[in-house]
């Protein structure tokens, strides 16, 4: 026994010695396992439409987020024997840490079992050029029920069968994707609104009531300024980045498959969110939306319609008295 513990000592000694040799985004790194960045995933995006998440999360949290949201998504995507392990090049582990572009991980995240690593090898990461934001995509020829393994996440919350996330502040599922484009924004929110309504329980005699969030962050302001300019040259250019354009165009769709609906922004039935993804890697003058037609469990409406955070505010307020 002491000679044992005697080692132990020697060991831990060791490793105290290498950690304080080490600078700290070094010993950052060599501790988290890092997620790593499918590159291919932006042309894909450009050419098909993909199931997948966004997540948001604190800023320069990005890889905690990751690795979280993984352990997290792991437990409610079924497993798939027959999906193949995506070859994907890596980021730079020093990223989040110091911002330099020496040195890269190469491990994959860890999983408590094989059957739990095929599961998440199935989600390619995705680079973006926004801080705050984690991107997640299905390959196109998979349609999971992404709305389904946001509910069961929320529900497992609920009970205390999952513990509260620390990094991941919301998870948006997107079921499909598109380009901003009015012909393609239209039929993919015409087919998503028809799923909603075949699923739904039928009730005689009961209006519908929708509601449209349109998220653009993923595009700065300065970026704004250049479209328009290009715009002058050529309207077609981003017409949808105007809201009330793209409010109309989602309305119209909605209203090919219920014609009785109607717009409420208070107690939707019916929530259409769409989101601009700021996708690393994509050509100039294109933009790619994800878009989701919800119920109205998962979303909050005020102070505007979103998705519901993974932990709510008193919640939060709480466990920091504690």
């Amino acid at each position: 026994m002491a000679e044992n513990e005697c080692k132990e000592e020697v060991v831990t000694k060791i490793i105290q010695e290498k950690s304080e040799e080490m600078k700290p985004w070094e010993q950052h790194s060599a501790v988290i396992s890092i997620r790593r960045f499918d590159y291919n995933a932006s042309s894909s995006l450009l050419c098909h439409s993909h199931s997948g998440f966004l997540i948001t999360c604190p800023i320069k949290r990005e890889k905690s987020a990751t690795k979280e949201a993984i352990r997290i998504l792991e437990k409610y995507i079924v497993s798939n024997p027959d999906a193949k392990r995506r070859k994907v090049c890596t980021e730079d582990a020093n990223e989040e840490c110091n911002g330099s572009g020496e040195g890269a991980a190469n491990e994959h995240v860890n999983s408590e079992s094989g059957s739990s690593m095929e599961k998440s090898d199935i989600l390619s990461l995705v680079k973006l050029t926004r801080s705050g934001l984690v991107l997640f995509i299905f390959p196109f020829d998979k349609s999971p029920a992404v709305v389904d393994i946001v509910s069961q996440i929320f529900q497992s919350l609920d009970s205390g069968i999952l513990k509260p996330p620390r990094w991941c502040n919301r998870i948006l599922p997107i079921q499909g994707t598109c380009r901003l484009d009015e012909k393609e924004l239209h039929k993919i929110v015409r087919k998503l609104v028809d799923q909603f309504m075949n699923n739904r329980q039928k009730e005689t005699g009961n209006t519908v009531k929708f509601a449209v969030g349109y998220n653009k962050r993923g595009i700065e302001e300065t970026e704004m300024k250049n479209l328009r300019k290009e715009a002058s040259t050529d309207p077609g250019i981003f017409a949808l980045l105007d809201r009330n354009k793209c409010f109309s165009v989602v309305a119209a769709a909605v209203k090919e498959i219920v014609p009785d609906s109607i717009v409420d922004l208070k107690d939707p039935e019916l929530c259409v969110l769409v989101e601009v993804l700021p996708l690393s890697g994509v050509p100039d003058k294109t933009a790619i939306v994800g878009v989701s037609v919800l119920p109205r469990a998962l979303v909050s409406t005020k102070p505007r319609l979103c998705i519901k955070a993974l932990v709510s505010d008193t919640k939060e307020m709480n466990k920091k008295k504690k």
